[in-house]
């Protein structure tokens, strides 16, 4: 198949390696042309995933309307606070890639909407076959050829089947689903448990706390999740407590960073500036999951504290014993 990359990212690129070696073509498309010939120059994307080296099948395109052009499978990678601008720019050239499927593979809550990416696809190609790909999943692992688990999920099972087949290889197994919202969700508010699960680390606190904090996280990302129409199967598999647990406890995750660091009592706008331009979903995903708990009227102790202390500037100390010092409740 013709496959794009809509994304310069770290994520993207290690997918690209995946399609490649599956024997698709591959075109990466990004909103930045100097450094989409710079990966081309050096076969490597040395700002996001340094020290991998592009596949001889991966070519480089700066400009969407040939990149899409007849392509049956649109990867939709790039952040999701960015991705509106992206959507705006694809939905004059998709009529060029004869209804090519959307796979989305980033995990967030859009800011100010509160949408998840489905429903911003929605707006601007709603006819557009869609699926998402999610999962613990690290482009650094992956990009190494580490073995590693996915689910894909559409509403029409033959999409994600297309995905699965698309991707599916000795290393990265695809399984398949139905449930977008599930999937989308568990993907995006694990995010911000692996904010807290980072605080714990910064604060040097121990495993029991982490462990509390997880198995806590796990329950009410649950309960989010399923107030907003995922089931509770989701939550309990790979773009669930898998990628949860993953995202909590990896070396490679950028959210549990942000929280270790705040943990060690840095301000976030110092943080995010050391990061440079790397994404932190959960950061920005806190304020949608934060609106939306409120929305359905879902408890969400977890990602209220994080809320706070990410957003307005309360104390991670005072966050933790906030959480502690909660009234007696049964656990399920």
């Amino acid at each position: 198949m013709k496959t794009v990359i809509l994304s310069d990212g770290g994520w993207g690129s290690a997918l690209s390696l995946v399609l490649a070696e599956n024997g698709h073509e591959v075109i990466m498309w990004g909103p930045f042309p100097e450094y989409l010939q710079e990966m081309a120059q050096t076969r490597e994307n040395r700002k996001f995933l340094k020290g991998i080296k592009f596949h001889d099948n991966v070519v480089f395109e700066p400009d969407m309307a040939k990149a899409v052009q007849d392509a049956d499978l649109l990867v939709l990678a790039t952040p999701t606070q960015y991705l509106r601008g992206v959507l705006e720019q694809l939905k004059n050239v998709y009529s060029s890639s004869r209804s090519a499927l959307l796979v989305n593979v980033a995990k967030g809550i859009e800011e100010n909407t509160w949408l998840r990416i489905s429903q911003m696809v929605k707006e601007f190609l709603p006819e557009a076959p869609y699926a998402v790909l999610s999962g613990p999943s690290h482009a650094e692992e992956v990009a190494r050829a580490v073995p590693t688990a996915v689910v894909a999920a559409s509403g029409n099972i033959e999409y994600a089947e297309k995905v699965q087949n698309a991707f599916m290889n000795k290393y990265f197994r695809v399984y398949t689903g139905t449930d977008v919202v599930g999937v989308e969700l568990g993907g995006a508010l694990k995010n911000v448990i692996a904010i807290a699960a980072g605080v714990i680390d910064g604060m040097r606190l121990g495993d029991n706390t982490k462990a509390a904090l997880m198995t806590r996280g796990v329950a009410e990302v649950g309960r989010l999740g399923e107030a907003l129409g995922g089931s509770a199967q989701t939550f309990a598999g790979l773009s669930g407590i898998g990628d949860l647990i993953v995202t909590c406890c990896s070396g490679h995750s950028r959210n549990r960073y942000v929280g270790e660091e705040l943990g060690k009592g840095r301000k976030l706008d110092e943080i995010i500036q050391s990061m440079n331009m790397v994404v932190a979903e959960g950061v920005r995903t806190s304020i949608g999951a934060y609106h939306l708990a409120r929305q359905v009227n879902v408890q969400t102790p977890i990602i209220d504290e994080i809320y706070a202390v990410v957003h307005n500037n309360f104390s991670a100390l005072d966050a933790l014993e906030k959480l502690m010092n909660r009234e007696g409740k049964t656990e399920f």
